[in-house]
């Protein structure tokens, strides 16, 4: 078999990504430092060890004669770096014995990069400050993408980047603020970091230690949901903190692009754009329904009925994944409409991961329109969103991405339950590492976490979480033969 890759490309974009990797394991040091819980040696060895592996690529390809990179390419690097930079991830964990299995440390690591925050941690709070810190970080790195971060840095080594923006970013298409690549990714991640220290200022004040403070502002803005208390959120019942993390999620779930244009004063461009609309009544009118619901049923008072109701919808819809309430408990009806709010995922162009609710939309206008078509079988009838026709090539893309995603669901969790699982577990892990959300239903619900599960299972589901992370596509891919035939 014949192949047309450029593979020194590849390999030298993955050595960027250890470097970048390994650079950020030593800004845990601080913590590890003041706490003086003797962490630093594992963050200081496995930064060296992913450093050393990552310079050592790029040594291996100084004298790359061509910087070419193709969209095949893009492809690869990003499963490629997301793989290599998991299973380098969960070094901190291994050498420092937080999780010395490599199993359970790579699954760790990338529901981290994932974003997705299923754990295998039983006890949070008993782990190393700056094991928690790297956890944590890992999420905020995986939240807007280590690869955009280093679409802003490739131009400068010669190597062009749109490849990899499209094959990563998140949704049907990402919006190009400006006309250059490297000029959007650093407009991104400007807008990320402003919100994230935003944030982290809003909880300090609002009676977090910095530490924690810190850490939930890095896992809110990557929509991921690591925190460093056995509780989540729970642990805090300060409304303040609530709502404030409440707002962020929201943030963090809407298109970046919406939130730009928002920041400049646009205002009228954020409202007219459909999906934020829906985004938006559709957070607002669950979070009633679902509150009246368990107010009724003798929750709580009616402010923190809506409260938690509204926590959890956003939680949930922007695959946040954070807990203040066991909502499996709440009822089976509302577990059943938690369990379908999986798949209903953020804006594209989010952080958040799932389905998206751009495809939705499409999809639901496209069902209705093919209604009219029947009855009108000669009428040319697009689908339009946000006021433009939408072209058949992206209606295929939705319905296909659609229909392959809850296959994998289904096989998913037959393959689950082979191990032996209850129905209810397997369906629901399997959705919710699908989906990047964090907690699911069953015996891995908002109170549980995935530490019994078996090994082949744990396997399963860390593919399955990145899969959802880089949107089916960027990976199946990879397993075609047409992608492997040289053209």
């Amino acid at each position: 078999m014949q192949f047309n890759y450029n593979f020194k490309v590849i390999f030298k974009v993955i050595g960027i990504l250890l470097l970048i990797n390994g650079g950020f394991m030593l800004t845990c040091l601080p913590f590890s430092f003041y706490y003086n819980e003797g962490d630093h040696l594992a963050l200081i060895s496995s930064s060296l060890i992913t450093i050393g592996i990552g310079s050592l690529l790029l040594l291996i390809t100084r004298n790359l004669h061509t910087n070419e990179m193709r969209k095949k390419d893009g492809y690869l690097i990003v499963t490629m770096g997301w793989l290599s930079m998991s299973f380098f991830g969960s070094l901190p964990y291994i050498i420092s014995g937080a999780i010395p299995d490599l199993t359970n440390a790579f699954f760790e690591t990338l529901s981290g990069f994932s974003t997705t925050g299923a754990t295998v941690l039983t006890d949070i709070e008993s782990v190393d400050k700056g094991i928690l810190f790297w956890r944590s970080l890992t999420q905020w790195i995986g939240g807007m993408g280590i690869i955009v971060l280093t679409v802003a840095i490739l131009p400068l080594l010669g190597i062009g980047g749109m490849q990899l923006f499209v094959a990563e970013a998140p949704g049907i298409s990402p919006d190009k603020l400006q006309p250059r690549i490297k000029e959007t990714a650093k407009r991104l991640w400007i807008i990320y970091c402003g919100l994230t220290v935003t944030e982290l200022a809003l909880l300090w004040a609002g009676g977090m230690t910095f530490y924690d403070a810190i850490n939930h502002s890095l896992t809110t803005m990557a929509t991921g949901g690591f925190s460093t208390k056995n509780a989540s959120i729970a642990h805090y019942q300060d409304p303040f903190i609530q709502y404030v993390i409440i707002f962020f999620m929201f943030m963090a779930g809407t298109n970046f692009t919406m939130t730009y244009f928002g920041l400049h004063g646009k205002f009228k461009k954020v409202l007219r754009n459909e999906e934020f609309r829906f985004y938006l009544i559709f957070c607002v009118a669950s979070s009633l329904i679902v509150g009246l619901i368990i107010f009724n049923l003798g929750h709580d008072t009616f402010e923190k009925s809506i409260r938690d109701a509204l926590f959890q919808i956003v939680s949930v819809v922007t695959t946040t994944g954070y807990v203040t309430h066991d909502y499996t408990a709440w009822t089976s009806f509302l577990t059943v409409v938690f369990f379908l709010l999986m798949f209903a995922g953020g804006s594209a162009g989010s952080t958040a991961g799932g389905v998206k609710l751009v495809r939705h939309i499409l999809l639901i206008k496209n069902s209705l329109l093919e209604l009219k078509r029947i009855l009108h079988p000669s009428a040319i009838i697009p689908v339009r969103f946000n006021g433009k026709s939408v072209s058949r090539d992206i209606t295929f893309n939705v319905l296909a991405f659609i229909m392959i995603y809850i296959l994998i669901v289904c096989f998913g969790a037959i393959a689950v339950s082979s191990f032996g699982i209850d129905f209810n577990t397997s369906l629901g892990a399997v959705a919710t590492t699908l989906g990047n959300i964090g907690p699911g239903i069953g015996d891995v619900g908002p109170v549980d976490n995935f530490a019994h599960l078996p090994t082949g299972v744990k396997w399963i589901l860390s593919f399955m979480m990145l899969l959802g992370r880089l949107e089916l596509f960027t990976v199946l891919i990879l397993f075609t033969p047409f992608f492997w035939r040289k053209v």
